[in-house]
């Protein structure tokens, strides 16, 4: 499935979920609640997926965890704050750059609206195998 369709159908999971419920909720419950509303949608889903690191020599296997990886290609951060700050989106582009994948979604379920609580990062270092 083409990543920009997964995004998009993401995107429509959050909006909804936070129409419903509105800000206000532990990060963990969005977390459950939009895994399982992408799952509805058709997606494959995992949570707080591994993301090791490696630098001269050492690996550390566990280094970071991913709030939900969907279809093994999309990154998702979530987040429950009155207001995000710059490191978040630092967060997700290290992510993907560890991960080497391409788009990542940063959604932040504290904010009033929820267009103003999403925020898409791509990978520019992303080179795709041929």
């Amino acid at each position: 499935m083409d990543i920009e369709i997964v995004a998009r159908t993401a995107i429509d999971c959050g909006f909804h979920l936070h129409k419903d419920l509105g800000p206000g909720l532990l990060e963990g419950v969005y977390e459950i609640l939009m895994a399982e509303a992408l799952r509805d949608a058709g997606l494959q889903v995992a949570k707080q997926v591994p993301v090791p690191i490696e630098y001269k020599g050492v690996t550390i296997d566990n280094a970071f965890r991913i709030d939900l990886l969907v279809e093994n290609r999309l990154v998702i951060e979530l987040k429950s704050v009155e207001r995000m700050a710059p490191v978040h989106g630092k967060q997700v582009l290290t992510y993907l750059r560890l991960m080497k994948l391409p788009l990542g979604l940063l959604i932040n379920f504290g904010q009033e609206t929820f267009r103003d609580g999403v925020k898409r990062v791509a990978n520019d270092y992303y080179r795709p195998s041929r």
